[in-house]
């Protein structure tokens, strides 16, 4: 540990660091979180593909959903801004007339 003259650890006033614990301290505090998330996705895929049509698959966000997953295996940092970007709409004009109520989670590429 590199402690200045002050007593803190210097660690926490670099600002290449943006996160103030240690990486065993995030994995204690967020594993469990994330585990269960990872299910949550794999059992979704999974009824999916045990759907009476089979066509859950082909629908646009489950497309994108897929596609930003493979993000997860990305070795540097900004995971979360990626898929951000890549299941949201990037235009920025206004819509002319809403097809829904509400945020569909993922653009269609501008088909609807």
């Amino acid at each position: 540990m590199n402690v200045s003259s002050h007593g803190r650890d210097d660690r926490a006033t670099d600002q290449s660091q943006s996160c103030p614990m240690t990486g065993s301290e995030i994995v204690d505090r967020y594993f469990l979180d994330a585990r269960s998330r990872l299910l949550d996705l794999a059992a979704f895929l999974d009824r999916l593909d045990r759907s009476s049509d089979g066509a859950g698959r082909d629908d646009y966000r489950v497309r994108a959903l897929i596609e930003a997953a493979k993000e997860l295996q990305a070795g540097e940092v900004g995971r979360a801004r990626r898929i951000q970007e890549m299941l949201s709409d990037p235009t920025t004009e206004p819509v002319e007339h809403l097809t829904g109520k509400g945020a569909f989670g993922a653009w269609d590429g501008g088909a609807a």
